[in-house]
């Protein structure tokens, strides 16, 4: 996946409870600078984020997107109704069923310092993965 459209789909997270927190925007700028993406680029993008394609990712984007949507939903130690159904929107839209958003949450921290077994992890939500 395109970096940038991935920022853009945990910016649209970000602002759908209206309240953009600054541990929200640190996580974010976190992901976009490992990938080589300016602080300049990103704050353009938090004002105008891009719209984005579920239907080219594969399986790794997929977990990577669902993932960090998940660590972003409660890096700020208060997740909402609508943090939740916007994750659950964008599982659907991924090919998953919505219930591997309780399964992401339930074993993703909100300390992004505390690492989850990705690997172990991955299998867990490939097997959301809808036929």
């Amino acid at each position: 996946m395109n970096v940038r459209k991935h920022l853009s789909a945990l910016i649209g997270l970000a602002l759908v409870d209206h309240d953009f927190s600054d541990n929200e925007k640190h996580l974010i700028l976190s992901i976009g600078k490992a990938h080589k993406i300016s602080e300049r680029e990103i704050e353009e993008l938090i004002l105008r984020p891009e719209k984005v394609d579920m239907d080219s990712l594969n399986d790794d984007q997929k977990f990577e997107l669902l993932y960090d949507l998940v660590l972003l939903m409660k890096v700020d130690r208060e997740v909402y109704y609508s943090e939740i159904n916007y994750c659950q929107e964008i599982a659907t839209r991924l090919g998953f069923d919505k219930a591997v958003i309780a399964e992401l949450s339930s074993k993703i921290y909100s300390d992004p310092a505390i690492t989850s077994d990705k690997a172990h992890l991955r299998q867990k939500v490939l097997a959301f993965k809808k036929v």
